[in-house]
């Protein structure tokens, strides 16, 4: 596959932290665990900062989902279900993505997220398209692949893999559909990498948390608050990540994930990081602030009310 090669001002500008207003897509395997949730709810209740233009549902597939085409259509639901209780409208917002990962690094899953992504991405000018993923980054490569200049026109922000020490990057929205993943990070596309183990892997909270400050936030809050509870029959001493809101505190404030520019890394066929440092720059977070990320979302799930 032929990609353009963005040039390394226009690179630089992209990768530089977001100003202003940021236009964005949200990518979300949305019914695989509870975080994406969250994540889809801080984004919508965020209008000061962020333009949520569409959401995308990704495939999954573990053992809340018959397989990838099975999560999608579950991620698709719940999608639904969270803007019923947001009064959000879904009509023409909200996409049905891949029903498989990729076969190859060539080929893509055609999707009407893909086709919308396109879409959106091509109708873009002096401001970038934030296309954040948090989830197996199916539907975004396959959008690169049916259109490659559209990584002239968007911005990725993806959770996926682990820290680039980490002794392996078998992390679940990456190891998924690693062919995706090496589309991301071999095409050139501007990229935010924000890896889980090693980065964000203590932004959790607790029951205790959950019942104080988003339990009887409205009927959002309500159902937030069950879903994080009922994850988990056990409390004790419990906790529960919530990993998936790091790429929205990243574009509602860079300060809260402090990055830097490294050689986009090479996945290997283990699974692996492999390092060139010849490659292209992405951006890659090396740590993440739990409590002002999710003390925006408390106060945003607190002022709705």
């Amino acid at each position: 596959m032929n990609y353009p090669t963005l040039a390394t001002d226009l690179l630089e500008s992209r990768l530089a932290p977001p100003q202003g207003q940021v236009r964005m897509v949200l990518d979300t395997d949305t019914y695989n665990e509870i975080d994406d949730q969250f994540a889809v709810v801080h984004s919508l209740l965020s209008p000061e900062r962020l333009t949520v233009e569409a959401l995308y549902a990704a495939p999954f597939f573990n053992s809340r989902s018959s397989g990838p085409a099975d999560g999608m259509e579950k991620s698709y639901a719940e999608i639904l279900r969270l803007l019923e209780r947001l009064d959000w409208p879904a009509e023409g917002f909200v996409y049905r993505g891949s029903t498989d990962y990729l076969r190859d690094a060539m080929t893509p899953q055609p999707s009407a997220a893909a086709e919308d992504l396109v879409k959106r991405a091509l109708a873009s000018q002096e401001n970038p398209l934030y296309v954040v993923a948090i989830g197996a980054i199916t539907n975004v490569a396959s959008a690169i692949l049916m259109e490659p200049s559209i990584i002239e026109r968007i911005v990725v922000v993806w959770l996926g893999g682990h820290a680039l020490s980490w002794a392996h990057t078998r992390e679940f929205n990456l190891k998924q559909d690693p062919p995706a993943a090496r589309v991301i990070l071999d095409s050139g596309v501007p990229l935010v990498l924000i890896p889980c183990m090693g980065v964000t892997s203590h932004l959790h909270s607790t029951v205790p948390e959950i019942e104080r400050y988003v339990q009887g936030q409205g009927a959002i809050g309500d159902y937030l608050a069950e879903t994080f509870k009922s994850y988990h029959s056990d409390h004790l001493g419990w906790s529960k990540e919530i990993w998936d809101l790091a790429p929205i505190g990243h574009l509602l404030n860079p300060e809260w994930t402090p990055s830097e520019l490294v050689p986009s890394p090479i996945l290997a066929e283990d699974i692996t990081w492999q390092f060139d440092a010849s490659r292209h720059p992405i951006r890659c977070a090396h740590f993440v602030k739990r409590d002002p990320i999710l003390r925006d979302l408390f106060l945003k799930l607190r002022a709705r009310t």
